[in-house]
């Protein structure tokens, strides 16, 4: 194995091979005129639940005008609605609709049946590897 010194650098590599993977991996929608940003906002209301447009904006880490436009979209192919908050009814809580849902579940299938061959296809040790390397790259994207 060469000395770190002569390797391309280590950042370089890793940005390289997980812009790559993610890349792949968005493509794997069930449907691909969906943005990687409507998804990101249907999944985070599939995961976390109904909230107001400003917290969904907050933990998007976009601005609520763009929010605003992204669920927008996401009302007018129904995969998403707008109710009343039930202590504040000046609020407004958007939340996935089944449709919505089905949709985040379609898609995550899609992209655990295109990584489930290519991972098995690895030898013990290198899912072993990964299994680690998943666990740092958790963390360094906490940071």
């Amino acid at each position: 194995m060469p000395a770190l010194a002569t390797r391309p650098s280590l950042a370089t590599d890793l940005r390289i091979a997980v812009n790559r993977l993610s890349r792949t991996l968005r493509n794997q929608k069930a449907d691909t005129t969906v943005t990687d940003a409507q998804f990101s906002a249907l999944a985070r209301l599939h995961r976390d639940g109904a909230m107001t447009l400003a917290d969904l904006s907050r933990q998007d880490g976009v601005t609520p005008p763009s929010m605003t436009k992204t669920v927008a979209v996401l009302m007018d192919r129904g995969l998403v609605s707008k109710h009343l908050h039930g202590d504040d009814r000046r609020k407004v809580l958007i939340g996935a609709t089944a449709t919505g849902a089905a949709f985040v579940e379609e898609t995550r299938r899609r992209r655990d049946d295109w990584l489930t061959p290519r991972l098995t296809a690895l030898t013990p040790a290198e899912r072993a590897t990964l299994t680690e390397a998943t666990e740092i790259m958790r963390r360094l994207a906490q940071q």
